[in-house]
């Protein structure tokens, strides 16, 4: 028993050691806490950074717009003086019949002219040049916009990895969790365990003591069995009887003696295969702890790393915010003043305006638009990743009608046929849904085949989910799963899953209008709802987008 009790106090000790370890180990992840708060300091720095050369690009392109419309008007004057001296020059010849004296002053004068005409002319060539000089630092300007716009999608990418790395980290949790329980349950069980074996040894002890005492007293009667021999002995020959009685009780009792030695031994083998059992049982009791020790650490490591994803979580969320409001503002501004003024010129100095002086009016109006329609899409895109996710029992017909309103003048223009087909009531973001079926509806207009009306048809089916059955669900659960199928153009198979990506265009912008985003916005929207969009087309027969959606939110 004394040697048990020192045993448990060397695992005392050792617990304190490992405790030590552990503190140092703790002491050493909070350093690189700091660490990781430092490299994200100076991150942010860079991003910082990043933004203020975005700015001086939209600025830099603001001034290269303003000297592109300097050089139009010198352009302009330069071809009203070249109209000046034609029209001299056509006087001169009606003057020459009438003033024949004047002939030769008049055409060294016409030379004179000629050269000056030459020389705007060659003014005219340099500053076209220019021009095309200035347009192609204009487009350079646009691509390092691209970039921007690209970057920033990679950085949504990256949030949304670093909030599936915390999904991750949370189920991890959750099933060292369950194993801490499972270690805890079964360093109970050995606790339990080995005081029950704690008793079985003292109960062995207690036989032994027994025995033992037992063994005295035989050996006691032993000797008095042995004076009664010498007694009968001396009576031998009076007591022959007796003799042999005696002697038929000694033989029994050296019987049960030998008996009780034999027992003796398996009582004393049985205590030490409990004391080595007993021994194992503190070895794999320590290592319980160890592991126990082990988890806990690794759990307040993984509980700092969830911090840590939450807080970056949240400085994404800032950007994207700092972004929209950049869009909104600070992008929209000198984009609306581009509108006025070139809309301005295009009225008021429309009649002063040369051909081609209307022709780059026209098309930096139609650049804007094209501008204020991307900006939109972006905020669109991303106002899916930071609004208000909130799931309403909504009607999908009234959901459709309400998108199939919006695009009531598309319609009209396209004489569309929208057939609708058994929708159901669902629960969705509902204005975020609206967008969805506004998008694909949109999308399938857009793509229609020329000189075919437009049939779009929309249906739903609620899917009931049976884990019995060899039935290859899409959802591993009950959900809804929408449909909505044009006649258009359609589009390869070996692009069902580009057209989901962000500025991925199939077709020409010229023969298709767009930016590229809209079903992006689509995929978005299907994610916010925990659920999957997918696509399949062939070539002018159509294209057909099915949705699935979760029953329950």
């Amino acid at each position: 028993m004394p040697t048990v009790i020192t045993s448990k106090n060397d695992d005392e000790e050792n617990y304190s050691s490992q405790l030590l370890t552990a503190n140092k180990n703790l002491a050493l992840q909070i350093i690189e806490t700091k660490t990781r708060e430092a490299q994200l300091v100076i991150a942010n720095a860079k991003l910082v950074f990043q933004n203020k050369e975005k700015e001086n690009r939209a600025a830099e392109l603001v001034i290269a717009n303003q000297e592109l419309a300097f050089q139009n008007q010198e352009k302009q004057n330069l071809a009203e003086e070249l109209i000046v001296a034609n029209t001299q020059l056509e006087f001169q010849n009606n003057e020459k019949e009438d003033r024949a004296a004047e002939l030769i002053i008049a055409n060294q004068e016409l030379a004179y002219q000629n050269k000056e005409k030459q020389k705007r002319a060659e003014e005219l060539i340099v500053a076209n040049t220019e021009l095309k000089f200035q347009n192609i630092e204009k487009e350079n300007r646009a691509a390092e916009l691209i970039i921007a716009n690209q970057e920033l999608a990679y950085q949504n990418e990256e949030k949304q990895k670093r909030a599936e790395e915390l999904i991750v980290a949370n189920t991890e949790l959750k099933y060292q969790n369950k194993e801490k329980e499972k270690r805890a349950a079964e360093l109970i069980i050995a606790n339990q365990e080995l005081a029950f074996q704690n008793q079985e040894k003292q109960k062995r002890a207690e036989e032994l003591i027994v025995a033992n005492t037992e063994l005295g007293f035989q050996n006691k009667e032993k000797e008095k069995r042995a004076a009664e021999l010498i007694i009968a002995n001396l009576e031998l020959a009076y007591q022959n009887q007796e003799k042999q009685k005696r002697a038929e009780e000694l033989i029994v009792a050296n019987t049960e003696l030998e008996f009780q030695n034999k027992e003796k031994e398996k009582r004393a083998a049985e205590l030490i295969i409990a004391n080595e059992e007993l021994a194992y049982q503190n070895q794999e009791k320590q290592k319980r702890a160890e592991e126990l020790i082990i988890a806990n650490e690794e759990l307040e490591f993984q509980n700092k790393e969830k911090e840590k994803r939450a807080n970056e979580l949240l400085i994404a969320n800032k950007e994207i915010e700092s972004f929209t409001y950049i869009s909104s503002h600070d992008l929209q501004e000198p984009l609306r003043k581009i509108q006025s003024f070139s809309g301005r010129i295009f009225v008021e100095e429309y009649d002063n305006l040369s051909a081609m002086g209307k022709y780059y009016v026209e098309r930096t109006k139609l650049s804007a638009l094209h501008m204020q329609t991307l900006i939109n899409d972006l905020l669109a895109y991303s106002r899916t990743n930071t609004t208000q996710r909130k799931f309403v029992n909504s009607d999908l017909n009234q959901v459709v009608n309400e998108a199939l309103e919006m695009l009531k003048e598309e319609l009209q223009d396209k004489d569309a046929t929208i057939e609708i087909k058994d929708l159901c009531e669902i629960n969705i973001i509902p204005f975020q849904f609206r967008q969805l079926i506004q998008n694909l509806i949109s999308n399938s207009l857009k793509f229609s085949i020329p000189g075919k009306k437009p049939h779009i048809v929309i249906m739903c089916n609620f899917i009931k989910y049976d884990p019995t059955t060899a039935i290859d669900y899409i959802l591993k659960k009950d959900y809804y799963h929408i449909t909505i199928k044009d006649n258009g153009i359609g589009f390869e198979a070996e692009y069902k899953d580009k057209i989901f990506e962000i500025f991925q265009r199939l077709h020409d912008r010229k023969e298709y209008p767009g930016t590229g985003i809209g079903l992006t916005i689509a995929r978005k929207i299907i994610e916010n709802h925990h659920g999957l969009i997918t696509a399949e087309g062939k070539i002018n027969e159509g294209a057909q987008f099915d949705i699935y959606i979760p029953a329950q939110q």
